[in-house]
């Protein structure tokens, strides 16, 4: 049975790699926990998502002057999530970049969500005193949007909503290189709730089509070749499909979301038990996937206080 809260009581440090992609592409990754991408152009550096405080997003910058003394310029946000974007001073990015529906969900829920994923996962929010308030962007966009940094274009675009309703990935077309945010991920859990389960297997097949050879996912390791690619978005969406179709089926027998909980648990464990914050996940996942089964579109906001009652309530 599982006694303690999401992942408050994770406190293993991570080993962090940051590999090389192609020449000036690099992905910062840690064994599970959110991941950051880097690109270096001739005017300067891009980071794609800042992690969780300053202090942390240091160990980012840290990385990037091992190969290069550019200031960054852009900070991309994938989406809005505290764990990624309350680090985003510590850059002194002259842009950050995100899309209009994430600017609209900083705007609804970004102090709520700021305190409830801190609950969560304490051990990722190291030195949150130094979090000067929400990230917000400087820089927003509808139509994908282009950015030419001296040596590579770069293109940032919204392929549709998913893991939240704003999800941005960064595309290199020459290397073609896909940091996906998370939208896609690898050997870790897909966080969904927050998600549009509807829509996030078409937002799957558009990324798809651009046929990736490597890809940074939110969390997992940097894939390097093109069935890695295609096994990661194959696997997001499986899992994707597992949690939607058994939350359709529990709300069609009349099913509370606690049996819906049980049934999705009975089901999902076998395939997906040894993933990254499976059990962090599958409470929140349930939760949004029910109540999108019985027609809520916008995802309820979380609290701290919700997050707690919720957890107590299939857990128990």
């Amino acid at each position: 049975m599982v006694t303690v809260f999401a992942s408050a009581g994770d406190l293993t440090e991570k080993q962090v790699t940051f590999s090389t992609l192609a020449e000036g592409v690099y992905a910062y990754t840690a064994e599970g926990d959110p991941n950051s991408g880097v690109i270096v152009g001739d005017r300067g550096v891009m980071v794609i998502d800042a992690q969780a405080t300053p202090q942390m997003a240091k160990r980012v910058i840290d990385r990037i002057k091992e190969v290069t003394d550019k200031p960054v310029t852009y900070l991309v946000l994938s989406h809005y999530h505290a764990v990624r974007v309350l680090g985003a001073a510590a850059y002194g990015a002259e842009e950050i970049i995100a899309s209009k529906n994430t600017e609209a969900m900083i705007e609804e829920r970004g102090a709520e969500d700021w305190t409830s994923e801190f609950e969560r996962f304490p051990r990722l929010f190291l030195g949150h005193e130094t979090i000067p308030g929400l990230t917000r962007p400087t820089r927003t966009f509808d139509n994908p949007i282009a950015i030419d940094m001296g040596n590579r274009v770069v293109e940032v675009f919204h392929p549709g909503r998913g893991h939240t309703q704003g999800d941005t990935v960064v595309w290199l077309p020459e290397e073609k290189i896909l940091f996906a945010g998370d939208l896609v991920e690898y050997g870790a859990t897909p966080y969904c709730g927050d998600a549009h389960l509807t829509d996030w297997p078409q937002t799957l097949a558009v990324l798809a089509e651009l046929e990736p050879e490597k890809l940074v996912p939110g969390r997992g390791d940097a894939l390097t070749t093109s069935a890695q690619c295609r096994e990661a978005i194959s696997m997001t969406r499986a899992f994707i499909g597992d949690l939607f179709e058994t939350a359709k089926q529990a709300r069609s027998e009349g099913l509370s979301l606690k049996e819906a909980f049980d049934l999705a648990k009975q089901r999902m464990d076998p395939k997906y038990g040894d993933w990254v914050i499976y059990e962090h996940c599958m409470p929140f996942n349930v939760a949004r996937a029910y109540d999108e089964a019985r027609g809520i579109d916008r995802p309820t906001v979380w609290t701290a206080e919700r997050d707690k009652e919720m957890w107590a309530a299939l857990n128990g």
